[in-house]
């Protein structure tokens, strides 16, 4: 017999691909075989706690990238400051970072949002040809938003 959440990583499964968001797509199929194979109890649960810290890294070390292989140097690093546009870009980059961190808070707090933030870049993917840069950004607004409603409520 299919459990609901099998039924409800398998609709998520089609709208992925309809919205043809691979990252996704293979996240639910991971998921998807994890729960085949028996290993959803004690996986699920590491998953859970442990994800997030190891999405972070990998963007991480993707953005740290270009450093690495020599493509943005100091020369590159000391012209940034020289623009207005570099100042935006620089407090943009802080304020998303400072967001996440309140996205983790509230992911870590209130699971179950985690479905309307899903649901929400995948709408926004498919109808509105945005890019899924995952639930974490749109948490972190969401936690915003959260303590700017509190605070009139």
């Amino acid at each position: 017999m299919l459990s609901e959440s099998f039924l409800f990583l398998l609709l998520l499964l089609v709208i992925g691909f309809i919205a043809k968001n691979s990252s996704l797509m293979i996240a639910i199929a991971v998921l998807l075989l994890l729960k085949i194979s028996g290993m959803d109890a004690k996986s699920f649960t590491f998953l859970q706690t442990k994800g997030i810290n190891w999405g972070v890294t990998i963007i991480t070390i993707a953005v740290l990238a270009p450093i690495a292989s020599g493509d943005i140097g100091f020369k590159d690093l000391s012209g940034a400051f020289k623009t207005p546009f570099a100042w935006i870009a620089l407090i943009s980059g802080m304020l998303v970072a400072l967001l996440a961190k309140g996205g983790v808070k509230l992911l870590a707090d209130d699971p179950q949002i985690t479905t309307a933030l899903v649901l929400g870049t995948i709408l926004s993917v498919s109808i509105f040809k945005g890019v899924a840069v995952g639930p974490l950004i749109g948490a972190g607004i969401a936690y915003a938003a959260m303590r700017i409603f509190g605070l009139f409520s």
